[in-house]
C-alpha cells in the first residue's frame, strides 16, 4: 500500500463572493465527486457576505450528508461587531461539527468536538495540545509553516488529525477594513460587494509590475496558488492526515481528481501539475513555504 493512501481530500470554504445559485451549484458538484471526503462550509472572509449564500446552505448540507461527506461549518477568521460574536455564538451552539477559525469561536466551543481552521496561530506541539484537549479534533495548520515545523506540530499531539492548505491562493492577512472596495473607490461601509467583481480575487502588481498579492475583500492572499503534489508522500510521513483544497474559480471536481490519482500513484506528480495548469491558469504555481523558501517560490521536487 502506497504511504499517501491514506491521506484524505477536502474542500474549505469557497473564500471568494460568489452568488448564491454559483456558491450552491460548486457544492453540488463537489457531492458528486467521489474523491472528496470532507468539506467545511461557510462564510470565513466578511460577515456582510452571508445572507448570498445563507439561503441555500441547509439544501447543500443535506446534498453533501447525503453523498457521504463530512461536513463541518466555519467561523468568522475576525469578529469585530456584536452581531457577528452573536452569529459565532449560533454556530457553536448549533452546528453538528464546526471549525473555529477565530480565538472567540474557540472559547465556544471548548469541550465540544470541533475542527480548528488555518487562521488559528498553531506554531507548536504544545499549543496543538492544548487544543485537543479542548475538544479540536483536527487542526489545519497555518500555510506559512515549513516541513520541520509541520513534522514538530504533529509529533506533539499523537491521536490529532493535522490538515494543510494543498491548492489554492494561501490567506496571509485579513483586516478591519477594506482594501479591496477602497481598491475600487468605495468606503467598507457602501462597498456596494465590488469584491463580487473579481471571483478570483483581484490581483495586485509591485509598482515596478511584479505580481504580488491578491485583494479578497477585507483578506490579503498570495497571488500564486500553493500546489502540494510531489510533497504528498513527505506530507504524509510528516503525520498529514489531510489535504484541503482552496476553492478557486475552477473546476474544483477535476482539481480533487487528480490529487486522488496522485496519492493513489495513478498519476505521477509532474503529470497532475501538467493538468492543473490546463484547468487553472489563472495564477502561478507556488510551494516555498513549505520547503523553508519565500511563499512564492516553486521548489522542484
Amino acid at each position: 500500500m502506497s504511504e499517501t493512501a491514506d491521506l484524505k481530500i477536502t474542500i474549505g470554504p469557497v473564500p471568494f463572493l460568489w452568488s448564491g445559485e454559483k456558491w450552491r451549484d460548486f457544492y453540488y458538484r463537489i457531492a458528486e465527486s467521489g474523491h472528496v471526503d470532507a468539506v467545511t462550509l461557510g462564510e470565513v472572509v466578511c460577515s456582510k457576505r452571508d445572507h448570498f449564500t445563507r439561503p441555500f446552505l441547509p439544501q447543500v448540507v443535506e446534498r453533501l450528508t447525503a453523498a457521504g461527506k463530512s461536513v463541518a461549518l466555519a467561523s468568522l477568521a475576525l469578529v469585530t461587531q456584536e452581531r457577528e460574536a452573536a452569529q459565532t455564538r449560533r454556530l457553536a451552539r448549533e452546528a453538528p461539527l464546526a471549525e473555529a477559525n477565530d480565538l472567540s469561536a474557540l472559547r465556544e466551543l471548548a469541550g465540544k468536538p470541533h475542527l480548528v481552521g488555518p487562521f488559528v496561530n498553531v506554531y507548536n506541539g504544545a499549543t496543538a495540545r492544548l487544543l485537543a484537549r479542548r475538544g479540536a479534533t483536527r487542526i489545519c495548520l497555518g500555510p506559512e509553516l515549513p516541513a520541520a515545523s509541520i513534522a514538530a506540530i504533529t509529533a506533539g499531539a499523537p491521536g490529532t488529525e493535522f490538515e494543510i492548505i494543498a491548492f489554492g491562493r494561501l490567506p496571509l492577512a485579513i483586516s478591519a477594513r477594506c482594501a479591496h472596495a477602497r481598491a475600487k473607490g468605495h468606503s467598507k461601509d457602501n462597498c456596494q460587494f465590488v469584491c463580487g467583481e473579481d471571483p478570483d480575487g483581484l490581483d495586485v502588481d509591485t509598482m515596478d509590475g511584479q505580481p504580488f498579492l491578491s485583494l479578497n475583500g477585507v483578506q490579503t492572499m498570495s497571488r500564486h496558488c500553493q500546489v502540494l503534489l510531489g510533497e504528498l508522500p513527505a506530507l504524509a510521513r510528516m503525520g498529514v492526515t489531510h489535504l484541503r483544497l482552496s476553492p478557486q474559480d475552477c473546476d474544483m471536481v477535476a482539481v480533487a481528481a487528480i490529487y486522488a490519482a496522485v496519492r493513489d500513484r495513478e498519476m505521477s506528480a509532474e503529470d497532475g501539475i501538467a493538468r492543473l495548469g490546463a484547468i487553472y491558469p489563472g495564477a502561478p504555481f507556488a510551494n516555498g513555504f513549505l520547503h523553508g523558501a519565500a511563499g512564492m517560490d516553486w521548489v522542484a521536487a
